[in-house]
């Protein structure tokens, strides 16, 4: 095989290692959950589009619905949002900003929202 031809195969190679890499996992409030007062969370973190959140809460007392930003910052939930109800719900990040709140009255109001933005 010659030179330059082993150098495209590298290079190939290491492209695809980059391409294919794992998409990282974060535990939304870590082990406190989804919970009040959360909001702050995001920050210091660093999230592309692929890695998912993994919220973690009581579903007989909370929900997580994702959310346009004007739903984040007026604590509403736009008619035809995705709510989720499990207690252990997995969401993907789109790229851009992802916005996700709990929709029982007065829990957004009480900081049960965050702010994602994943390049």
């Amino acid at each position: 095989m010659g030179e330059g031809r082993r150098s495209a195969l590298l290079i190939l190679a290491v492209v695809v290692m980059v391409l294919t890499a794992e998409a990282t996992t974060y535990t939304v409030g870590d082990s406190g959950g989804w919970s009040y007062f959360v909001s702050g969370w995001p920050q210091g973190k660093h999230f592309v589009a692929g890695d998912s959140l993994v919220f973690n809460y009581n579903p007989s007392f909370h929900n997580v619905v994702k959310v346009s930003g004007g739903g984040y910052n007026g604590c509403t939930t736009p008619s035809g949002s995705k709510v989720y109800q499990s207690g252990k719900d997995r969401i993907t990040l789109a790229k851009g900003e992802n916005y996700f709140i709990c929709s029982i009255p007065g829990h957004c109001e009480a900081m049960m929202k965050i702010a994602v933005n994943a390049a």
